[in-house]
């Protein structure tokens, strides 16, 4: 049976806890055997290079140095990494490892709540699989990514709120290597309640599915 860890907790307004829930439920409705856990000492645990796959959402807040290593290392092995928003790329800001690790970092959503398009860059992809080009009002984040992530979607900047960011495309989903793991990340997902959006809850749930490590 695949397993999985659900690391949640941090700051409050992007509903840990209430992400939590869901994802644990769809991972059981998948076959997973899940754990909770609501502090970081989880990723010092040597029982998590053993996982299929790891969830984090864990906003702001703090890893210690061997947390974050230790986190590394089972995704270097092949233990897969998935999460969304904040809750995994602007989770830990000083822990460069688990920057590296997630391929992006948040420095910005201009407007905060607004409307924007998302745009499939690879409908070829399994997880875009017949998802065309969604409305979407949340948070459009700002990232600092990296160029070697296979980008599956994206969004463009209209300078309303920023005027030198005009026509900039940024990367909304994306998914890479990470030693032998999988890493999948969305940006989508500022409240527990963008669950219920169907685009986003599928690309989600099927991103997710294709990081744990195949048993």
């Amino acid at each position: 049976m695949k397993s999985a860890l659900i690391v949640y907790g941090g700051w409050a307004g992007h509903d840990p806890e209430e992400c939590a829930a869901i994802y644990r439920r769809w991972l059981h409705e998948d076959g997973y055997s899940v754990r909770m856990a609501t502090e970081t000492t989880a990723f010092a645990d040597p029982s998590i290079h053993d996982l299929s796959l790891i969830i984090p959402i864990f906003t702001m807040s703090k890893i210690a140095k061997e947390e974050a290593e230790n986190l590394s290392k089972a995704v270097e092995g092949g233990v897969g990494l998935a999460g969304h928003h904040g809750g995994m790329s602007d989770a830990f800001r000083d822990s460069v490892e688990y920057q590296f690790m997630v391929g992006g970092q948040w420095v910005a959503h201009p407007g905060n709540i607004v409307d924007y398009t998302v745009d499939i860059a690879d409908p070829l992809d399994p997880i875009m699989a017949g998802i065309k080009a969604f409305p979407y009002a949340s948070e459009q984040y700002y990232m600092h990514v990296d160029p070697s992530n296979q980008v599956l979607a994206t969004t463009t900047f209209t300078g309303e709120h920023l005027p030198w960011i005009d026509g900039v495309k940024m990367p909304v989903v994306w998914k890479r290597k990470h030693g032998k793991g999988r890493v999948f990340h969305s940006t989508l997902g500022h409240e527990a309640k963008e669950f219920e959006h169907r685009e986003m809850a599928t690309i989600m749930r099927r991103g997710m599915n294709w990081a744990a490590r195949e048993e």
